[in-house]
């Protein structure tokens, strides 16, 4: 699987969209948020993304 659909799959979990992957592009600031970010647990329950993946 390509990484960045695979973070983009994360992002969505938190329910943010995709396009905040492009943070990242913002030395050192940008990786610390996203990392931040992949370390939360995700949306309890359905986003607008859709169903949680474990439903």
């Amino acid at each position: 699987m390509d990484p960045r659909s695979r973070t983009s799959k994360a992002l969505h979990d938190l329910d943010k969209s995709g396009w905040w992957l492009l943070i990242g592009l913002i030395p050192i600031l940008g990786a610390l948020v996203l990392i931040y970010w992949f370390i939360q647990p995700g949306t309890a329950g359905s986003n607008r993304f859709g169903p949680a993946p474990q439903a």
